[in-house]
């Protein structure tokens, strides 16, 4: 190993471990909070629009319009905005605990309307063949749509996890910690060229991981697409 190497590893690399690590929680953290509310906001929605199989309109128009709000809202702009609800849910503003509430704000909108669109591209068949067995709704929910789209779901999971990669390096820049930190905090700042550079690897590299194994798990569990291989 080159020793340019060896001695940035040496003085930096406990600060990037740590910042990888930061950085990791917050999206993870916030991606599975973000997908439990997401995912019954987007069941909701697909059960109340017109045509399905609760069309309720009024409801559906006042979430449909919520969730909008939501998807609107530049993240710098929320993070800032809810700072007083931030601090009186967790305690703290900033660190990884004070990015996680606006996270969790920001995505849970993203992905129902995506898990509204996984359901939406159920066929019809599999939901009639769970009405004719007369399963009640939440069966049918559970039994015929979660698990038809689910590899639809799976690949919105990549979607949404590369999504709030870049949010958390957008929240370093109001000292959220994580790797988005660090690349201000020494790449701009400091004019540390080398750390900005390993920091932006750092961020493409869990890119192409998370992509990679969400294609990789959606081809598993698809059995439209393993019966015909």
């Amino acid at each position: 190993m080159p020793s340019f190497v060896t001695e940035f590893l040496a003085e930096y690399g406990e600060l990037l471990a740590e910042g990888l690590g930061d950085t990791l929680a917050m999206l993870f953290v916030s991606t599975a909070i973000a997908y439990v509310l997401g995912i019954v906001l987007g069941v909701v929605l697909y059960l109340t629009a017109p045509g399905s199989l609760r069309p309720m309109p009024v409801l559906n128009a006042v979430l449909g319009w919520v969730v909008n709000i939501g998807r609107s809202l530049p993240f710098i702009i929320l993070l800032i905005s809810i700072m007083p609800v931030t601090e009186a849910l967790v305690g703290t503003t900033s660190g990884v605990l004070g990015v996680i509430p606006p996270l969790v704000v920001s995505t849970a909108p993203f992905v129902a309307r995506m898990i509204e669109q996984s359901l939406a591209e159920v066929p019809r068949e599999s939901v009639e063949a769970a009405e004719a067995c007369g399963a009640s709704i939440p069966r049918i929910v559970f039994s015929a749509l979660l698990p038809e789209g689910l590899p639809s779901i799976v690949r919105g999971v990549s979607i949404t996890l590369i999504a709030v990669l870049g949010y958390t390096a957008i929240a370093g820049a109001v000292g959220a910690g994580g790797l988005g930190d660090i690349a201000i905090r020494y790449g701009y700042y400091r004019y540390q060229d080398q750390m900005m550079i390993v920091t932006v690897v750092l961020l493409i590299v869990l890119v192409q991981v998370i992509q990679s194994v969400c294609d990789i798990i959606a081809r598993k569990i698809d059995h439209r697409t393993s019966s015909t291989q």
